[in-house]
């Protein structure tokens, strides 16, 4: 059974940072790529970050660029979320979500979410 886990999430200033951790099991996790998501209230969730398990490849929405940062540790099947220099906008549910094909396209498993909030 495929599971991922979410954690890290809290309560911040705008400027601070936070690290998100998902942690996934029940796949072999070199083959998948992992994405984080977010989802603020009453806006659509929108894919934040996603990175390709196999190569490394990651990918980014414009609005987090050059402030979040994603990475893998294959040895402890973890995908990490670094985020800095966060925003009032940052606010949101935070989820992680796995990929089987490996490519960041179509993602059928999906974490239970953690919250962001970041303060002005």
């Amino acid at each position: 059974e495929v599971q991922l886990v979410e954690s890290g999430g809290g309560l911040v200033q705008a400027g601070g940072s936070l690290r998100l951790s998902c942690a996934a099991s029940g796949f072999t996790f070199d083959d998948y790529a992992i994405g984080w998501f977010r989802q603020a209230p009453g806006k659509e969730r929108e894919g934040v970050s996603c990175i390709s398990s196999s190569d490394g490849s990651t990918y980014y929405a414009d609005s987090v660029k050059g402030r979040f940062t994603i990475s893998s540790d294959n040895a402890k099947n973890t995908v990490y979320l670094q985020m800095n220099s966060l925003k009032p906008e940052d606010t949101a549910v935070y989820y992680c979500a796995a990929d089987r094909a490996g490519t960041c396209g179509e993602f059928g498993s999906w974490g239970q979410g953690t919250q962001v909030t970041v303060s002005s």
